[in-house]
């Protein structure tokens, strides 16, 4: 079994399901003030590492993320554990919603959020990760900041996604959402938008996937 970190109230009508992203933990300040302010919101919100980082966490040892099919399996293990994707909006920080999108339809989950979407690798914007969006059924919410080196509101403009997605812009955020000082925005300022746009997403879905 997996282990997992629940915020929110434990019969909540909805739960969302986050994975992190490739370098930092579930209980990342970032994944920490998620969840927090999703389930204040009156939403469950359970938490997980993918093999490599509960590794991390045994022995203190870092290493690389594991391989594709072994975070996909992570996934779908979680979902399992959980009763099912019937009831569930899955995703996560970066790689972890990257992979959540990549199982969305397989599991059957009511819905997809995504915490800053690598639309890219670094550096390497030709590389690009778009091609299982462009059919993707699940409801869909990115956030994503409007500098993101990883997807910039410039570069995602070009890109052929799903009808199901909606991409929510964070101004002037970053991949984490920060945001530079002469913006005049603070990171609370902007992680405090993104939940909300989270929680209005997730509060407005329903079981019927199209």
């Amino acid at each position: 079994m997996t282990e997992l970190l629940y915020d929110g109230p434990e019969h909540a009508e909805r739960t969302l399901v986050l994975a992190h992203g490739a370098g930092a933990a579930m209980d990342s300040p970032f994944m920490n003030r998620i969840a927090a302010g999703v389930g204040a919101s009156g939403i469950r919100v359970v938490r997980f590492e993918f093999p490599y980082m509960s590794a991390r966490r045994r022995t203190g040892k870092r290493s690389a993320p594991d391989r594709e099919p072994v975070l996909r399996a992570a996934w779908m293990e979680v979902i399992e554990q959980l009763g099912g994707g019937a009831q569930l909006v899955i995703g996560g920080k970066s790689m972890g919603g990257r992979i959540a999108s990549l199982i969305a339809d397989e599991a059957g989950v009511m819905g997809l959020v995504c915490l800053g979407y690598p639309f890219h690798p670094p550096g390497r914007p030709q590389n690009l990760r778009v091609d299982h969006l462009r059919d993707l059924r699940t409801p869909t919410l990115i956030v994503q900041g409007t500098r993101d080196s990883l997807g910039s509101r410039t570069d995602v403009a070009g890109y052929d996604l799903s009808r199901h997605i909606r991409i929510a812009w964070i101004e002037d955020g970053d991949h984490s959402l920060k945001a530079t000082k002469r913006s005049g925005r603070t990171l609370e300022q902007n992680l405090t938008e993104a939940v909300g746009l989270v929680s209005r997403f997730i509060s407005k879905l329903t079981n019927f996937r199209q």
